[in-house]
């Protein structure tokens, strides 16, 4: 069974988030995706409680699940109570799914800072990353788009464009606008309903 983890803050989940989920199952035959909520420790400042957050990425696995179960939630590393990194995750899942082999599905953006990650070059000889990124402009090498070779072996890349930003839309809820086309009803209806970003 291959097994797939995305992981990120899930503030807000949004649509370029289902997309990415839809298109690798389809594009890696995954078995079992896990998208795991974690607390960022390169990122500044979360806007929602970690239960907001969970909930949030619950109600996108079932907007995923609805075409074929297959994903599922893990809150592990939010309730380790400090900050998370994915070598931690990974170790975790190799233990609880005696799986050997998992495919970590990331964004341009995470590869882009790729060697601030704890332990990068273990992530590197322990799994298969799969990079979502855009597609080349023109005088870019083919299939790279700008992006620096770490160790091609390892790394697959996705031609996958969908411009949607979880900052962006928290700014756009905080000013009053309606994001419910940035996202999964759920969760929009979600955030009304728990006046989140307001």
């Amino acid at each position: 069974m291959q097994l797939a983890v995305f992981g990120g803050t899930f503030d807000p989940p949004h649509n370029g988030h289902l997309a990415l989920c839809l298109y690798a199952r389809e594009l890696l035959r995954i078995g079992r995706l896990v998208i795991s909520v974690s607390n960022n420790p390169l990122k500044d400042i979360l806007l929602s409680a970690d239960r907001d957050r969970v909930m949030m990425a619950e109600l996108l696995a079932e907007t995923i699940n609805r075409t074929g179960t297959i994903a599922e939630v893990c809150s592990w590393e939010i309730h380790r109570g400090h900050p998370s990194y994915t070598i931690d995750l990974v170790a975790y899942l190799e233990e609880v799914y005696s799986s050997p082999d998992i495919t970590l599905l990331i964004g341009e953006d995470n590869y882009r800072g790729f060697r601030q990650w704890k332990s990068w070059e273990e992530l590197i000889r322990r799994c298969t990353i799969v990079v979502f990124g855009r597609k080349a402009e023109a005088g870019e090498e083919p299939g790279s788009a700008g992006l620096e070779k770490l160790h091609e072996k390892k790394f697959r890349r996705v031609d996958f464009s969908f411009p949607l930003s979880s900052t962006e839309i928290r700014q756009c809820i905080t000013s009053g606008e309606d994001c419910s086309g940035q996202m999964p009803a759920s969760i929009w209806q979600y955030i009304v309903e728990n006046r989140l970003y307001q």
